[in-house]
């Protein structure tokens, strides 16, 4: 129930929970400062010609006490107290300034940064955007955000605004975890979007479930029909790569390629990565060893 009739029920050792979440939030900002923020970066392949084209973002903390903190742990404590737009500022400008460096170093890889529901009311996030950009010399359309369908929804009128400026500045939108969410087609055709992520727990059963298969096949047409390009994330082997490049997907994202690891582990595996069109090749070899 809500209101003053709401009712709470107690359990014991709850309250050691919330003081672990009260103290994780309250040690974002010494995290930032201390770098016990990292950002791990996971990488994109075109199934055209097998290229990779861009990386995505992806935040780890090792606090000085608690340890490893997985994302499910600080991310919604983090958004649930507001202090989640800080974590996203640091976020983009690693990112960025990353992009930059690939960019120098000769590799071209779009960059894609998570945007949580308290990101998409902040009416000043288009301009910290454009100063990043501007500051690495970074073209916008370099930069990917990725929000997800319940996100958008908790206010869409002003989520709305705020995705419309970024895509006026020529950054690229994308839709997350994509069939999870609570979106209709209504208002998906009123978003502004350039791309549609399907959620893994579509594409990893992909070679065992037809249900499955059929989900990822809708959702590719719907996508096309409405002029997206499509992600296929939680590509975990070389079925499953081969199956999403036969539906029509553009891209492939998960551990067949690579886990998520730090820029510098990433740039080595760029320079011994080879490209392979999987539409053609029955086997490949990887430069990267996958990691559980």
């Amino acid at each position: 129930q809500s209101g003053s009739d709401r009712v709470v029920v107690y359990e014991a050792g709850r309250e050691d929970e919330f003081v672990r979440r009260l103290r994780v939030v309250n040690d974002l900002r010494t995290a930032l400062r201390h770098n016990e923020i990292q950002v791990f970066y996971q990488p994109k392949a075109r199934l055209e010609d097998g290229t990779i084209c861009g990386v995505e973002a992806l935040v780890r903390w090792h606090h000085a006490e608690l340890g490893f903190l997985p994302p499910d742990e600080f991310i919604p404590a983090t958004e649930q107290a507001g202090t989640i737009v800080h974590l996203t500022r640091y976020v983009l400008s690693e990112a960025v300034r990353q992009c930059r460096y690939w960019l120098d170093f000769g590799f071209e890889l779009e960059v894609s940064v998570n945007l949580s529901a308290r990101d998409l009311t902040d009416e000043y996030l288009p301009y910290h955007v454009l100063q990043i950009l501007k500051d690495n010399e970074v073209r916008p359309e370099m930069l990917t955000l990725e929000v997800t369908e319940s996100s958008i929804m908790e206010d869409i009128g002003r989520s709305v605004l705020v995705l419309e400026c970024l895509r006026d500045l020529g950054v690229r939108i994308s839709i997350d975890d994509f069939g999870t969410g609570h979106s209709s087609l209504a208002q998906l055709k009123n978003i502004p979007v350039h791309e549609l992520k399907i959620d893994k727990s579509f594409v990893m059963p992909i070679c065992d479930d037809r249900q499955n298969e059929a989900i990822v096949r809708a959702t590719i047409e719907l996508a096309h029909s409405l002029e997206l390009s499509v992600v296929a994330e939680g590509v975990e082997d070389e079925n499953a790569i081969r199956r999403v490049t036969s539906l029509g997907a553009e891209i492939a994202q998960g551990y067949f390629l690579s886990k998520p690891v730090p820029a510098e582990e990433l740039t080595e595996w760029l320079t011994k990565y080879t490209p392979t069109v999987y539409r053609d090749r029955r086997k490949t070899d990887r430069a990267f060893a996958r990691e559980a």
